[in-house]
């Protein structure tokens, strides 16, 4: 019997068996990003005019067109996301520009956050979950899917701003570490632990919202947990974004767009120096949900009663994605085909006891 029908027979025994169907890819790791209420406009278009020059959204009108304006839709997405524009869209892939009739939408009717990252995790809209209290989620998602496993037991762990998350990953059933809102380091060993936990004692959580801490402080909590613990996968929410679209600042809010997408760039050259990632990481970028647009006093709200906030985007750079960059056409797809889509980078059929969104293969070379 030839090596072909070897691989026949084996690929028949593993999805009659139920067991995890494995891919050949160079990715062994994932970090997937959520930046929280981004717009699929300013990320495909920069900086909006509409908001950018109202000093009602932008006090210092002329500071935010020094920083955020320029002649060209090209040239002002670049201002505001340099690392999205600069490598991702040169080395990997961006779905969701509707100018260009790609499209990303929330397949939950709610259009906020819970509901959002329940789907990004899960890969199933759930009824369900309709608000955004902080209650463990009902359903199996990708990360515990994966930590279920040996090759990823004790390799999975996420760090948010917003509390949520942690019951969103539902650490208490699952066991993944999760470092969410105002939680230290446990068991500090170093002195980079101590300093991050006393920058977490002195620096204030968000005033909209004391249960959500500063982004920069999640970044370099993960960071740190990243250079000495080196997980396998690594989920992390920045919360910033939307709290101060909701308060109305949008010249902060490109301020906080690009610091997150600097904090990106920055991991994305920490592990290229780190032999377990370097040119076997895949970094895959999104959101929970999306922004009114019409009147441009909408930008500040999302949900049902705002009108196409269902609109999302994301990207995604790694060894397997063809660098195709930004994305035109093409098939409506869902954000719960996320978590199957991480599954699928690393190789694993994301299945479990609920309905999980089909993988999106763009991403992976044929």
């Amino acid at each position: 019997m030839n090596r072909p029908v070897h691989a026949y027979f084996l690929i028949v025994f593993l999805l009659l068996s139920g067991l995890p169907l494995l891919y050949a890819q160079k990715t062994e790791n994932v970090i997937l990003v959520t930046l929280d209420g981004v717009r699929w406009q300013e990320v495909f278009n920069g900086a909006d005019s509409t908001l950018l020059f109202d000093p009602v959204y932008s006090p210092d009108t002329a500071a935010a067109r020094k920083n955020f304006w320029a002649a060209t839709q090209q040239q002002r997405r670049q201002l505001a996301f340099p690392f999205l524009w600069n490598t991702v869209s040169k080395q990997g892939q961006l779905y969701g520009n509707r100018l260009k009739n790609s499209k990303v939408n929330n397949s939950n009717p709610f259009w906020f956050s819970y509901p959002g990252y329940n789907e990004i995790l899960s890969g199933y809209a759930d009824d369900r979950i309709k608000s955004n209290d902080k209650i463990d989620n009902p359903n199996t998602t990708v990360l515990e899917f994966l930590h279920n496993q040996p090759a990823y037991k004790g390799k999975i762990a996420a760090f948010s701003s917003w509390d949520v998350i942690e019951a969103a990953v539902n650490e208490k059933k699952t066991g993944i570490y999760a470092n969410s809102g105002n939680e230290p380091v446990p068991s500090p060993k170093t002195a980079a632990d101590s300093l991050l936990n006393s920058m977490m004692s002195t620096i204030p959580p968000q005033v909209w919202d004391k249960t959500v801490r500063s982004d920069f402080l999640t970044y370099y909590m993960a960071k740190n947990y990243l250079l000495q613990n080196h997980p396998k996968v690594l989920f992390m929410q920045f919360d910033e974004t939307d709290g101060l679209a909701h308060a109305g600042r949008y010249a902060d809010d490109l301020r906080m767009v690009h610091a997150v997408d600097a904090f990106l760039a920055d991991l994305w050259k920490t592990i290229q120096q780190i032999p377990q990632y370097a040119g076997k990481t895949t970094l895959m970028i999104t959101t929970d949900h999306g922004r009114g647009h019409t009147p441009k006093s909408t930008w500040k709200g999302h949900g049902t009663k705002t009108p196409d906030s269902y609109q999302m985007w994301f990207a995604v750079i790694g060894p397997d994605t063809p660098p195709t960059g930004e994305q035109s056409g093409g098939p409506v797809l869902y954000q719960n085909q996320l978590a199957a889509t991480v599954a699928r980078l690393l190789g694993q059929d994301f299945k479990c006891e609920h309905p999980v969104g089909a993988p999106v293969l763009t991403v992976l070379k044929p």
